[in-house]
């Protein structure tokens, strides 16, 4: 929804400011609107736009990069779960219960993430305490022999590990993209659309190509900002992985 209302007002700045320049350019002085006016705005605008196309080139780097590093850590985050439901069925039937509570947690991660709620990883009170339960189930294990001993001090690393990933994805989820540069672009890509409606002529042609290069850029800058924010929006990670998982702690 952040997204939404942020494409929605970059969409009325720009829409805004082409409009505005185009109704009021005619009540300018005439020295005003002389050619080395023209000139001189023209010159603007093209520095303008040149700094516009670099931050939009490095907004877009960096959000698919973000995009990139959290899918492959979702990714990391299912082989884990996987990885310590196998150690545990290792241990014995000892470990049914703590078993147990680790696939409700990915059966409760699974159904965060297809409910497009917030994000599958996000700190929740139900999620953290199904998975802490894990951890004071382990604890509570009597290694019998080596095997056993060897068995709960792998689980206790895969399990310290799972959380540590869990928080990392959770940090994540907020993005990368600073607002300030935001809304140091929207201000260019502002007297950039203000420009167009200079000495431009008024007529419905004019008027409807301003609003549809205001729609179009607004919904670019939008899909970067969802891309940098991945568990929300059009533009989100697969929950595939995680089903996966928990397809396979299921199935025996």
């Amino acid at each position: 929804m952040g997204e939404v209302l942020v494409g929605t007002a970059i969409f009325a700045c720009l829409a805004g400011a082409s409009l505005v320049s185009l109704m009021v350019h005619e009540r300018f002085p005439a020295h005003h609107l002389g050619d080395d006016t023209s000139a001189v705005v023209r010159l603007a605008t093209n520095l303008f736009v040149v700094m516009s196309s670099l931050m939009l080139g490095l907004m877009i780097n960096s959000a698919k990069n973000t995009f990139e590093s959290i899918n492959g850590n979702v990714h990391t985050f299912a082989t884990d779960l996987i990885l310590l439901d196998r150690t545990l069925r290792h241990y014995g039937p000892e470990a049914d219960s703590a078993r147990q509570s680790l696939t409700a947690y990915v059966q409760r991660v699974v159904e965060t993430s297809t409910a497009d709620s917030d994000t599958t990883v996000v700190p929740n009170r139900l999620s953290e305490l199904l998975l802490n339960q894990v951890g004071d189930l382990m604890a509570e294990w009597t290694p019998t022999d080596t095997r056993q001993t060897a068995t709960q001090q792998a689980a206790t690393q895969q399990l310290q590990k799972l959380v540590e990933q869990r928080w990392i994805l959770a940090e994540q989820s907020e993005g990368a993209i600073p607002a300030p540069v935001i809304v140091l672009l929207v201000a260019w890509l502002t007297l950039i659309f203000a420009s167009f409606g200079f000495r431009a002529p008024r007529n419905g042609t004019v008027v409807f190509t301003c609003l549809i290069s205001a729609a179009l850029v607004a919904a670019a800058i939008y899909l970067i900002i969802d891309m940098d924010s991945p568990f929300s929006g059009p533009i989100q990670i697969s929950p595939a992985p995680l089903q996966r998982a928990l397809a396979e702690l299921t199935t025996h």
